[in-house]
């Protein structure tokens, strides 16, 4: 049996944040058939994806990083230059990470998180749906999660 006497710390401590990180996907894939079915094929493993424009001079001047899951893509990041809003670049990053995560990764739906002073309108007009809204996420701001079925 267990004590009922327990101590907390804090504090950052790389050995139990592995050992927390194994333990808690141990009970998950215990607790569901999806997971345990997941586990151990390509589709369990976390492949990161990023692609990148460059102006002519070699330049980052937009970005998509993300990365492929349970055959789903995240992206993580999307960020355009404001030189360069309104080129299509946004759109060209995320149909290119579609059609990866898509044709190469067998990846069925994507995902993203993104805040109301952002691009919520702008994944919408990409064809992703509305999911989620945590207010105050940081306070006074709003944040959406957005799918997409990636046909």
């Amino acid at each position: 049996m267990v004590s009922r006497m327990f101590r907390m710390e804090t504090g950052v401590d790389k050995e139990r944040l592995a050992l927390l990180r194994s333990r808690l996907a141990d009970t998950n894939t215990a607790a569901s058939p999806r997971l345990r079915a997941l586990r151990g094929t390509v589709d369990d493993q976390e492949v990161p994806l990023a692609l990148w424009a460059l102006d002519a001079a070699g330049d980052l001047v937009a970005g998509l990083a993300g990365h492929t899951w349970g055959r789903w893509l995240h992206v993580d990041l999307l960020w355009v230059d404001d030189r360069c809003r309104g080129a299509g670049l946004g759109s060209r990053l995320l149909a290119e990470a579609e059609r990866v995560a898509r044709e190469e990764r067998g990846c069925v739906a994507s995902r993203v998180e993104t805040w109301d002073f952002q691009a919520p309108g702008f994944y919408r007009g990409q064809g992703y749906e509305l999911v989620c809204v945590i207010p105050d996420y940081p306070e006074g701001v709003k944040e959406f999660t957005l799918t997409k079925r990636l046909g």
